[in-house]
């Protein structure tokens, strides 16, 4: 397996203003230094990296200098995450061309992968029909990843639709897109991330890391809440998926080339801890 870290930790997620006013400019970001981000994770001894859409924005139009950043620290963009409401209908045009320019930018920067969050949570609570119409907004967001060479992913989330697994298990029969499981958003909402994964082991196509204390509700670095992480391991392996795992972190109180280092030790410990001889051939994630 190859190890990944996001630059989510480097000034945390926020939005682009304009998306206020504009569903179509309404991309995630970090407020933290992309290039600063991706030489800790390198030093960290990370090898790849995943950015969010809005993000990649600063670049757009000189992708060389990103490119650069890249060549310099050795790291691959693996991913990049982007997402939506996907419930209103009336802004479905609006947010499938945000994804297409998300997909876009990812593919001109090299990433291979889409990751995609989203279902919104209403106000006044779902409304009749709101998973159904988040598995079409997937499904399409699936079909335009496709279209720019990648392969996207359904990374459930707490605050949308999908935070509870039984949420999760109504939502994936009606749809085809992949699934990328964040062990402790699945804990938070009350899933067992070892279970989960087995249970769609067919359907993983990346991974996201990061452990879970449930009596402080804060994502911590790996090793440092309540998460099992050599269950989660083997459950991963059992799938047969051999690929990226993508170490995360949302926010860290200290500094998050710290955060960074911590999970990287404690990941290796536990895959040096498992034996990699299984009889059961990996099944390589492919690449688009």
């Amino acid at each position: 397996m190859k190890l990944g870290y996001p630059t989510i930790t480097w000034g945390g997620v926020v939005g682009t203003p304009e998306g206020v006013t504009s569903v179509a400019s309404s991309f995630y970001r970090t407020n933290g230094s992309t290039a600063d981000a991706l030489r800790d994770i390198a030093a960290a001894g990370f090898t790849g990296t995943e950015v969010f859409d809005g993000n990649l924005l600063d670049f757009e139009g000189g992708a060389s200098a990103f490119s650069r950043v890249l060549e310099e620290t050795g790291l691959e963009l693996v991913s990049v995450y982007t997402g939506a409401n996907f419930i209103f209908e009336e802004i479905a045009a609006e947010e499938f061309a945000k994804i297409s320019r998300a997909a876009q930018l990812a593919a001109e920067f090299g990433a291979s992968r889409l990751v995609v969050g989203g279902g919104a949570q209403r106000a006044g609570g779902p409304a009749d029909g709101d998973l159904s119409r988040l598995a079409r907004g997937l499904d399409r967001s699936a079909e335009i990843a496709a279209e720019h060479g990648l392969q996207a992913s359904y990374h459930p989330h707490l605050g949308t639709l999908v935070e509870t697994p039984e949420a999760l298990s109504e939502l994936m029969p009606l749809t085809t897109i992949a699934f990328c499981p964040d062990t402790a958003h699945l804990a938070a909402g009350g899933g067992d991330p070892a279970h989960l994964i087995r249970e769609y082991g067919d359907r993983l196509a990346h991974v996201h890391l990061k452990d879970w204390n449930s009596s402080t509700k804060r994502f911590l670095p790996l090793g440092q809440g309540e998460l099992d992480f050599p269950g989660i391991i083997q459950a991963i392996r059992e799938t047969g998926y051999d690929s990226w795992l993508m170490v995360e972190l949302d926010y860290y109180d200290g500094d998050p080339a710290d955060a960074a280092r911590i999970s990287r030790q404690f990941l290796e410990q536990v895959l040096a801890d498992q034996s990699f001889h299984e009889s059961r051939p990996s099944r390589q994630v492919k690449e688009h």
